[in-house]
C-alpha cells in the first residue's frame, strides 16, 4: 500500500504533467535563467489557512534550491494582507510552481476554513464534525489534512482502514446480523485489526444491532434530530454513535444536542470555495 508522501508526490507529478506539458513556454521566453527573486503568499480573504507543507512541497519539487520562510503555520485563523511565507529562488521555478502551488492551497484552505464553520456550530459540545470519502480524486490525503487544520476529525481515509457496514451491504449480505458476522469473522481470518461501524435506519435497527454486538460505532442514517435523541438514548453509552444524511449546518447544532459523538458532513470537502490568495514578487 502507498504511504501518504507517495501518493501526495503522484498526485503533483499529475499536476505539473498537466500544467507544464513541454514547458512554461512564457516563462522560458522572457525571464533569463540565471534570473533570481522573491515572492510572497499573501492572503486575500479571512479564514482559515492549511497547505502550508504541501506549498514546500511543490515548490521543492519544482526546485530544491528554494529557500523557504514561513510566518504562519497550518490551523491558524488568517486575515487579508497576511503573509504566509516568502519564498526565494531561481525565478523561473517560482513562477513554474505558483499556480500548482495556489491551487493547492486555495483548495486546503478552503475545506479548513469550511470545517471550522461547522465545528464552531458545535462549541460546548462534545460533538465533533468528521469529514467523509466525498474528495477530490487524487487530493483526499491533503484534504483531510485541511479538515484536521480546521478543528475536524477525520474519518476513515480509505476503504482499507476501517469497515462501514452501509445499507447496500445490509441488503446484499441479507440482513444486519449476518453482515456483522461476517465482518467480523473476515478480520480475524485475515488478521485485521480494523474498527466496525454499521449503519441503521431505524431504532429497530439499533435495538437488533445491540443484541447482536460486534460493532464500534453505530450510525443514524437520515434520522430526524428529535429521533436522534432517542437513539442516543438507546445505546446509552456503550458504542460510539454517528450521524449522517441530510445536515447543514443550519441544523447541526440540533444534531450535536442531541447528544451524538459524531457528526459526518460531506460538505466539508465536496462544496468548498476555494480561500482567496496570490503569490506575488516583492
Amino acid at each position: 500500500m502507498k504511504t501518504k508522501d507517495q501518493l501526495i508526490d503522484e498526485l503533483l507529478d499529475l499536476s505539473f504533467a498537466e500544467d507544464l506539458g513541454d514547458g512554461d513556454h512564457t516563462t522560458l521566453s522572457t525571464i533569463p535563467a540565471e534570473a533570481m527573486g522573491r515572492s510572497r503568499l499573501i492572503i486575500k480573504e479571512e479564514g482559515i489557512l492549511s497547505g502550508v507543507e504541501a506549498a514546500k512541497k511543490v515548490l521543492h519539487k519544482v526546485d530544491p534550491s528554494i529557500k523557504i520562510d514561513v510566518m504562519i503555520n497550518d490551523g491558524a485563523h488568517v486575515k487579508p494582507g497576511d503573509i504566509v511565507f516568502t519564498a526565494e529562488g531561481p525565478v523561473r521555478s517560482l513562477l513554474i510552481a505558483e499556480r500548482t502551488m495556489l491551487n493547492i492551497m486555495q483548495r486546503m484552505s478552503g475545506v479548513a476554513t469550511m470545517t471550522s464553520q461547522y465545528q464552531k456550530k458545535l462549541e460546548g459540545l462534545h460533538t465533533k464534525v468528521l469529514d467523509t470519502r466525498k474528495t477530490t480524486p487524487g487530493m483526499r490525503m491533503l484534504e483531510k489534512e485541511a479538515v484536521a487544520a480546521g478543528g475536524g476529525k477525520n474519518h476513515r481515509i480509505g476503504l482499507y482502514d476501517m469497515i462501514l457496514i452501509k445499507d447496500n451491504h445490509i441488503d446484499f449480505a441479507g440482513g444486519i446480523e449476518k453482515a456483522i458476522t461476517r465482518a467480523n469473522e473476515y478480520c480475524k481470518a485475515h488478521d485485521k485489526n480494523l474498527k466496525i461501524e454499521v449503519e441503521v435506519r431505524s431504532l429497530d435497527d439499533i435495538r437488533r444491532v445491540m443484541k447482536h454486538g460486534g460493532v464500534d460505532r453505530i450510525m443514524f442514517d437520515n434520522f430526524t434530530p428529535e429521533l436522534t435523541k432517542e437513539a442516543v438514548a438507546l445505546v446509552g453509552g456503550k458504542y460510539e454513535t454517528e450521524s449522517s444524511g441530510g445536515i447543514t449546518i443550519e441544523n447541526l447544532r440540533e444534531y450535536g444536542e442531541a447528544g451524538v459523538d459524531y457528526i459526518s458532513v460531506g460538505a466539508l470537502t465536496h462544496s468548498v470555495k476555494g480561500l482567496d490568495m496570490s503569490f506575488k514578487a516583492f
